[in-house]
């Protein structure tokens, strides 16, 4: 048995707290599987990568419009994939070796294998070496999560692929079905039907990205169903292989129907891995979903909501947000408070953004209408059309539109949703203004905005509001 001042597990934002400020300190960093996490191995940092992939893929297709003629001449589907991993690869083993090896890291000892743990602040890991048990004074769970499962008759055995595998495939299908309507399946579903899959999407309910503003997710629905097969309502109920073709079998209402592909990507959300950590044994509590109970300072509770001194999680082992900037706020926090547990601060999660990379990209953040309307607030929304200001004319999008959701009275901002060309970069300024307290008022009054640029679908929306 070996003890330590720190351990911390998982290597994705809780790679990022060893520090000069911890050189006083033996550390333990157990890790699973790839040094970076999810995020920079199978989750938002390749998914971008092949996302651009798929923006250029698509450029001939849209050209005529422009009047310029273009053709798609081919997929390379190995260079598309070993450009992306050539580049994560790299950096995930660097980072590796520089926790193993280099000077820095002098008073840090890494453990590669499964860990669980078998008691308070205890833990084995069973490694290539054996079965290693180790104890700390201090505990930070930042382990992440992985693919879930619909419980769907032979799914399991018909070997589907999920987000962590499917970009490494060997070569592109034919045809894909995808089982999954929120962002990644959305997001996936936009790659390789780019890149000349033929995709069907697959959701349980009437519309794809439900938990988006009602006005994205029906445009959403709307477009790209144009654009491949989209299966609403569809109730799966059977999965099997056969001669090397996937069969997926369910109902539509009271039809029934049968889809037939190459392949089947289970796209259904992520899972904490929790379970695998057996944190119960830790005296840890857990949300229904799995999700590691903490309090505003990243303080993991036992089972009756109460602090376990000196353990911290980070994350989506226990965030309700499986966002990677969500993890690194929160790794802020967990730092801060590891080195002044005196002068502890919370994490702030009023206002979390997110995107969905597809075609087209979509970027939200606060309350959707719906939201408001639940709350009972007086408010008034600001929504502008991409085809109302002049460089939407320019890139001819007539789909794309930002809506603001704001009090009546003050103009507070409570929500935002963007649908369109560079939607994710477009709502940062009121990610800002939401987070420093700045109005609709303030924000479209004290500054000029760029004619014509893309800024000015946010500047027309909160003209809407502020009159």
């Amino acid at each position: 048995m070996t003890h330590f001042d720190l351990l911390i597990i998982g290597t994705g934002s809780g790679n990022t707290l060893p520090g000069p400020e911890f050189d006083g300190l033996s550390i333990a960093l157990v890790e699973k599987g790839l040094f970076g996490g999810t995020c920079l191995n199978v989750g938002c940092i390749p998914t971008k990568m092949f996302t651009y992939t798929a923006e250029i893929a698509t450029t001939p297709a849209r050209a005529p419009k422009y009047g310029v003629s273009q053709t798609l001449d081919g997929v390379d589907w190995p260079a598309i994939r070993d450009r992306v991993f050539g580049r994560i690869d790299p950096i995930a083993a660097g980072g590796e070796e520089y926790r193993k090896v280099h000077v820095d890291n002098r008073n840090l000892t890494v453990y590669q294998g499964v860990g669980r743990f078998t008691g308070p602040r205890r833990m084995v890991v069973a490694t290539a070496d054996g079965d290693k048990e180790i104890t700390a004074d201090r505990v930070v769970i930042a382990a992440g999560a992985r693919p879930s499962f619909p419980a769907v008759a032979g799914l399991a055995e018909a070997g589907p692929l999920t987000s962590d595998t499917v970009m490494r495939m060997e070569e592109l299908p034919g045809s894909m079905i995808i089982i999954g309507s929120g962002y990644i399946g959305a997001e996936m579903a936009h790659i390789f039907s780019s890149l000349g899959v033929d995709v069907t999407l697959v959701a349980r309910g009437p519309v794809l990205l439900r938990h988006h503003d009602s006005d994205i997710s029906d445009a959403y629905t709307k477009i790209v169903s144009g654009k491949y097969r989209v299966k609403l309502r569809f109730n799966t109920g059977l999965v099997e292989r056969r001669d090397g073709r996937v069969r997926v079998s369910g109902r539509v209402g009271d039809k029934k129907e049968t889809l037939e592909a190459d392949e089947v990507l289970v796209a259904t959300g992520r899972i904490p891995n929790s379970d695998r950590l057996e944190v119960a044994t830790a005296g840890i509590g857990t949300h229904a979903d799995g999700r590691v109970m903490v309090d505003e300072y990243q303080r993991v509770l036992d089972p009756q909501g109460h602090v376990i001194d000196g353990v911290f999680a980070l994350g989506d082992i226990s965030s309700e947000w499986q966002l990677k900037h969500v993890a690194n706020k929160e790794a802020k926090t967990v730092r801060h408070n590891l080195l002044h547990p005196d002068q502890m601060k919370p994490t702030d999660h009023r206002f979390v953004p997110h995107a969905v990379f597809g075609d087209p990209q979509i970027a939200s953040v606060g309350m959707t209408e719906a939201e408001a309307q639940v709350k009972g607030l007086d408010y008034v929304v600001g929504k502008q059309e991409y085809s109302g200001i002049a460089y939407g004319w320019a890139m001819e999008d007539t789909t794309g539109f930002a809506k603001i959701i704001a009090d009546r009275e003050t103009t507070e901002i409570l929500g935002a949703h963007i649908m369109g060309a560079h939607a994710p970069t477009l709502i940062q300024i009121l990610i800002q203004a939401m987070s420093t307290g700045q109005t609709a008022r303030d924000i479209v009054d004290t500054q000029y905005w760029i004619h014509p640029a893309m800024p000015e679908l946010v500047e027309n929306a909160l003209l809407q509001i502020t009159g």
